[in-house]
């Protein structure tokens, strides 16, 4: 078997492909979460506590330069040493709703599933016809 075959063989699998799917909207849904946390939940949390921003809470590890004033993105561009813990709360708050999304969905498919197979397991076979002849015949036999 060739190399070009066999990897032919490997991408086209329904779990490649089923794969491929998932990362493409993982990606997309984490673009959403993304946007969700960012723009409506942080600002609320922000409100809550007073800041409105916390991409920009930080605190300086350093000694400020004479005239580099004293936000974030100057202090990273002069070289100060900076810690910038406001954007990990924003991943951190970002991680959890996606768990929790993620979880919530994964639990209804779960859900899904049970209902589905509990009306398979519900109607029993039917006994063969010979088997059902032979009861017959031991009840008439029975009888007598």
């Amino acid at each position: 078997m060739s190399f070009f075959s066999e990897f032919r063989e490997f991408a086209v699998k329904g779990n490649v492909v089923d794969l491929a799917v998932g990362v493409i909207i993982g990606g997309a849904f984490g673009k959403i979460v993304d946007s969700l946390v960012g723009d409506v939940i942080m600002p609320l949390v922000g409100l809550v506590f007073g800041r409105l921003d916390f991409s920009n809470l930080y605190v300086v590890l350093g000694t400020i330069p004479a005239g580099v004033t004293n936000t974030l993105a100057d202090l990273k561009k002069a070289g100060v040493p900076v810690l910038a813990y406001g954007n990990f709360l924003t991943i951190v708050v970002n991680f959890v709703i996606l768990a929790f999304v993620i979880f919530m969905m994964v639990k209804q498919i779960n859900r899904l599933r049970r209902e589905k197979a509990e009306p398979a397991a519900a109607a029993p076979a039917a006994p063969p016809e010979d088997i059902v002849l032979l009861r017959e015949i031991r009840d008439s036999l029975a009888r007598r």
